[in-house]
């Protein structure tokens, strides 16, 4: 077994030299988290290698030199570079995912180029996939990668990490690619976001974009289940703990501590982006400055700025934005031996970095919206035993583990400016009890936990993936259940309606059997082995309209009421009497949920919200719930959550008290259930051990088959009577 990692870059740096080029290994975070894997197997890498040549001689030769080190090179042209990763990427989905929507720059070609870019990483890929291969695709430029791979090696297991945040619906649903885009992802058998928000976010547009049925972390498909979940990146703790205690390191943080002397350092370090609030942060330190006069030639703040697209006009006009701001708030409170804001544009190296993060006292970390942020997390690290504060942005995904940061919106200059004076002012001792507090957590939740943790779930659920396949009715499945079919004398088959035999409609008086299901139905019931019974939460009335003259015997509302030898029972004696608080509750739930309605039957009360939107609709079907538990309580009445509905009746009788009736009845050396929905289950507990339940959609551990498409029910039967 091995791992695949697909990322957009190869984790090198290439440079060309006399007589070829020569390759480096800049080990990242990503790298170092998965050379920690806790499990024995091979990393091998595919992505562009950072470099452009159209030479294919140079291409064989950079190739040959990375396929030494397992790296795959994706070789990219200059329209593709523009129009993938400067176009589509980084125009129209980094702004979209950082809710800058004014930001996006759309064009058909950028689209073209990323569907391109994605089969290429592809076509890369599938030659040295091999059967028990972990892949594992990395972020925003490769969403389309999961399902391209899927269709080329559909047992493959597939994780996809998305490292940027992940927008809300009203946000995401401007995209015109939005399906394609999230069908590519639902190639993966495990999304892993940094957040629960993201990660709820996500979920929300499969819901209203895709239209696919979620269960908590679980969106079901017909062969399998994708997993969703939140794994929050770390930073390789040990490392950034220890780098200040390099030799090199004390001797720069010596030298910059004394020429200081007793000035407060607030550290700011961003890469050029829209998405970091700098400007927004210089102007709360200009307030400061503004209003804290006692404060001048105190502190003053060391801003890092790494260059990134600034030939970019967007970029380029920030730059140029950054640039005035600072030379204004310099030019105004400078004094002979004090500047405000120390003011870097360039790349610093680890040791640069760990320098001023070990003489900062005060970390300023304000991106208007950020995946997770590891600034924040290296600073942390660095300051070892010794004292420092964080000032943190709730819009960074750190936010959420990070609760002893002060936390800031962004957005708000006179938050980052009372923020500033609090972390002055804070006593030494709260300064460390906050600091250890925060220490502990990044040292546990580091980037090798992050790596394994991922790695380690997506080996789970290819298992689970691999158990649901197993269930599902194929060509062997269907030869075992027809031989036990075959050789029975005696046969009990047991069928739910909606959602099994018929599909669902909007409105259920629609739901009328088609002709071929009416001559599937004669064909069972005209063998005399066969007793077929149609178990269904549908009144008397409208099965015996349906199926009239077909011989069939029926089991209604749950079983509250059967019909055998053409004669209806009743399992309860007297007629149900709805409490008008209970009507009332219904009533108000349907008045505040646009296209839902009650149904009426003899015996039971159904509350349909097919046709809602599904958000609305988890809200009112749990507030519902929670409104009816108290009265029906006191009635001694049950309420059976369904596929879109809600339903309450006597408790006493099911789908499965219906099973066990017939069962005791009868002798039966054949006995079948299919069925679709959670009250179907019941009827599937209540099998005899040798009993075939099969489960129509999503998986369910009730059931020992699942066909997973209801529109292969009667073709399923059809072939199993022949």
């Amino acid at each position: 077994m091995k791992i695949i990692i697909i990322a957009n870059r190869l984790p090198v740096k290439i440079e060309r030299e006399e007589g070829g080029f020569s390759i480096v290994r800049s080990e990242g975070g990503l790298a170092t988290g998965l050379g920690s894997l806790k499990i024995d197997s091979e990393i091998y890498w595919v992505g562009w290698p950072g470099i452009y040549t159209d030479d294919e001689e140079e291409k064989l030769q950079i190739s040959a030199q990375l396929h030494k080190m397992n790296l795959h090179p994706v070789f990219l042209s200059t329209g593709q570079i523009e129009h993938y990763y400067e176009g589509y990427s980084n125009s129209t989905i980094w702004p979209l995912c950082h809710y800058f929507f004014s930001y996006m720059a759309y064009r058909a070609e950028y689209w073209e180029a990323y569907q391109e870019v994605n089969s290429l990483f592809c076509r890369e890929t599938i030659p040295f996939i091999e059967n028990d291969d972990i892949i594992w695709i990395q972020d925003y430029q490769l969403m389309l990668l999961p399902q391209i791979i899927r269709s080329e090696k559909p047992d493959a297991n597939i994780g996809y990490f998305h490292h940027i945040p992940f927008p809300s619906y009203e946000l995401f649903r401007v995209l015109p690619e939005r399906e394609a885009v999230l069908e590519g992802l639902l190639g993966a058998d495990l999304i892993g976001f940094h957040t629960h928000d993201y990660m709820r976010h996500f979920i929300s547009a499969i819901f209203r974009v895709l239209d696919l049925n979620c269960s908590l972390d679980e969106i079901n498909l017909q062969d399998r289940i994708v997993h969703v979940d939140a794994f929050p990146m770390g930073i390789n703790y040990e490392q950034y703990y220890n780098a200040p205690a390099l030799p090199e390191v004390k001797e720069k943080s010596e030298m910059l501590r004394n020429e200081l002397g007793d000035t407060n350092v607030i550290l700011s370090v961003d890469r050029l982006d829209y998405s970091k609030g700098i400007l927004h942060r210089l102007q709360g330190f200009k307030q400061f400055l503004e209003n804290h006069p006692e404060y001048h030639e105190k502190v003053s703040l060391a801003m890092i700025v790494v260059p990134s697209r600034d030939n970019v006009d967007i970029y380029a006009d920030l730059k140029t934005k950054i640039d005035q701001s600072i030379s204004e708030i310099n030019g105004q409170y400078s004094r002979l031996g004090w500047t405000p804001i120390y003011y870097f544009y360039r790349s610093f190296s680890f040791e640069e970095l760990i320098t001023m993060y070990s003489i900062a006292d005060i970390a300023l970390v304000t991106p208007l919206r950020d995946g997770m942020n590891l600034v924040a997390k290296e600073y942390l690290a660095c300051k070892g035993k010794n004292s420092g504060v964080l000032i943190l942005s709730e819009m960074a995904g750190a936010a959420i583990e990070l609760q002893d940061a002060i936390t800031i919106n962004p957005n708000d200059s006179d938050e980052i400016e009372g923020a500033i004076l609090e972390a002055l002012l804070m006593p030494e001792q709260e300064k460390k009890e906050r600091l250890q507090n925060m220490q502990k957590r990044i040292s546990k939740q580091s980037v090798k936990k992050w790596a394994n943790d991922f790695v380690k779930e997506l080996q789970s659920i290819k298992t689970q993936n691999r158990e649901i396949l197993q269930k599902i009715v194929g060509k062997r499945q269907l030869n075992q259940i027809k031989t036990a079919y075959d050789n029975a004398n005696a046969r009990l088959i047991l069928l739910d309606y909606d959602g099994t035999l018929a599909p669902f409609v909007k409105k259920p008086e629609n739901a009328i059997p088609s002709e071929e299901l009416v001559t599937l139905l004669q064909k069972m019931t005209a063998d005399r082995k066969n007793k077929v019974v149609i178990n269904s939460g549908r009144d008397r009335q409208i099965l015996d309209k349906w199926f009239e003259g077909l011989g069939l015997d029926f089991a209604a509302e749950h079983g509250i009421f059967y019909k055998e030898n053409g004669q209806w029972h009743k399992n309860i004696e007297e007629k149900v009497e709805w409490d008008d608080e209970i009507i009332n509750i219904i009533q108000h739930t349907i008045d505040k949920t646009p296209r839902s309605y009650l149904e009426q039957k003899d015996a039971s009360l159904v509350w349909h919200y097919r046709k809602v939107d599904v958000w609305l609709a988890e809200l009112r079907a749990q507030q519902l719930i929670n409104a009816l538990i108290g009265p029906c309580s006191r009635l001694n009445l049950q309420i059976v959550p369904g596929n879109k509905i809600v339903e309450i009746k006597p408790p006493d009788f099911n789908k499965g008290s219906e099973v066990i009736r017939r069962l005791e009845d009868g002798s039966y050396d054949f006995v079948l259930a299919i069925g679709d929905d959670t009250t179907d289950e019941d009827m599937f507990r209540a099998l005899p051990s040798g009993g075939i339940s099969i489960k129509v959609g999503n998986f369910s551990p009730a059931a020992k088959y699942r066909i997973p498409l209801q529109s292969s029910v009667v073709p399923f039967l059809t072939n199993l009577i022949q």
